[in-house]
């Protein structure tokens, strides 16, 4: 079960994703924590409904996993050759990847594309 401070829709997926059976934020009541704890352990599954209907009506990410891994591997603005280097990719490679990702999310910079992404859960 997760209680998270951070109840966003990418969040929950990712818990999803990860076995998580029970989704509360940490601002629900103490009662309501209670019954979600009670019908874990009975092996239901309990998700917030605002999360869900948040989680079913966001955008899926336009990146790759690979796109995405180059993103986050860039966010900073680290020269292009470190990144390649860390992901033993050439540069010629991710500077492909970096121009396909602005292209896809619609923004001339490195900084606005993990902005964006980032804001989407998307990294």
């Amino acid at each position: 079960m997760i209680l998270t401070g951070h109840g966003h829709p990418h969040v929950l997926r990712r818990a999803l994703a990860s076995g998580a059976r029970g989704f509360l934020a940490k601002g629900a009541p103490g009662t309501a924590l209670a019954d979600v704890v009670r019908r874990v352990h009975e092996g239901q599954r309990y998700v917030d409904p605002v999360l869900a209907a948040d989680a079913l009506t966001t955008a899926p990410s336009p990146l790759t996993a690979r796109e995405a891994e180059v993103l986050m591997t860039g966010r900073e603005d680290r020269p292009i050759r470190d990144i390649a280097r860390e992901l033993f990719l050439s540069p010629g490679t991710v500077r492909n990847y970096l121009a396909t990702i602005n292209r896809k999310l619609g923004v001339d910079s490195r900084s606005n594309a993990y902005r964006i992404a980032r804001e989407n859960g998307w990294v």
